[in-house]
């Protein structure tokens, strides 16, 4: 038998730019009630592009750890927009690169609170276009080599969800081919 929770209930009780919080009660499996906060997000697209040995990725500040960390180039999935699109958009806007794209992987960053889901993909056969950061946007784009990368994952010093996940499944199955 499966578990289940079946939704009794909801309220909004935030909306904003980048996310919704929902407070639900639901039924469980075992007949009883709970509560569940769900942080609703219209998802997230990033992408790791290799060339030559290195590994392309920004530094920025991020509030909530007050202070700069490295990852692959990220943005939130616009209304209407494909996980596709997305990850293409924010390769160029980040970094200046325009590239084909493929799927690499397919995270839930915090199950346990959030419904995002981050697409990665994996860059090739890039093209130079221009960087053109969001407003109230700063970040560096630095090729790293990929060696120093997974010793920066190895040691914590990146500890990023999406990077790691997406250095460990290049390591594992793309590298390999």
């Amino acid at each position: 038998m499966g578990f289940f929770e079946k939704k009794l209930s909801g309220k909004r009780v935030y909306s904003g730019k980048i996310l919704n919080l929902e407070v639900d009660e639901v039924g469980l499996a075992d007949g009883s009630v709970s509560v569940r906060e769900v942080v609703r997000h219209s998802g997230g697209a990033a992408v790791l592009y290799v060339e030559d040995g290195k590994a392309l990725l920004v530094k920025q500040f991020r509030y909530p750890y007050g202070k700069e960390i490295y990852e692959i180039p990220a943005g939130k999935i616009d209304e209407g927009e494909s996980p596709y699109a997305a990850a293409q958009r924010e390769l160029e806007e980040e970094t200046g690169f325009k590239a084909e794209l493929s799927p690499l992987a397919r995270i839930y960053p915090s199950p346990g609170y959030t419904d995002e889901i981050i697409y990665i993909f994996l860059a090739k056969n890039s093209t130079r276009s221009r960087q053109n950061l969001d407003k109230g946007e700063f970040l560096t784009a630095e090729f790293i080599p990929l060696d120093k990368v997974v010793n920066m994952v190895e040691s914590g010093e990146i500890c990023d969800a999406k990077t790691v996940t997406a250095i460990c499944k290049y390591l594992a199955f793309v590298q390999k081919k």
